[in-house]
């Protein structure tokens, strides 16, 4: 089972091939990818790793955690799954959504709408 993980506070000069090859010296790396902004294409200053097994992912947040990187400490871990937004409002797969707040909208006023 592969285990993916989180690269945080990286400098803005690593590349997908730089953070794959420092993960490679720990075993077998199935992908390696930076977030890069879409507006300007520059690095976020994060990225993931993901590897062939729990064990190998394991020594590699060992080794890595806190090692300096163009003068930058890096964060290694576990990668959280992504958490959904909860009820945010706007729109979405399910459609428009409005907020769900009793105070506000048009439901308890006569003509012209309701409290603001």
């Amino acid at each position: 089972m592969s285990s993916k993980i989180y690269v945080g506070n990286l400098p803005y000069s690593v590349t997908d091939a730089s953070l794959k090859s420092n993960f490679a010296e720990f075993g077998s790396v199935s992908s390696a990818k930076v977030m890069m902004d879409r507006e300007t294409g520059m690095s976020k200053g994060f990225g993931f790793v993901e590897m062939a097994s729990a064990e190998v992912a394991q020594a590699a947040i060992s080794a890595l955690h806190g090692m300096s990187v163009d003068g930058r400490s890096i964060v290694v871990s576990l990668a959280r799954p992504r958490e959904a937004s909860k009820d945010s409002g706007g729109y979405s797969a399910g459609g428009y959504t409005a907020t769900k707040r009793a105070d506000v909208g048009y439901g308890t006023g006569g003509f012209g709408g309701g409290r603001y």
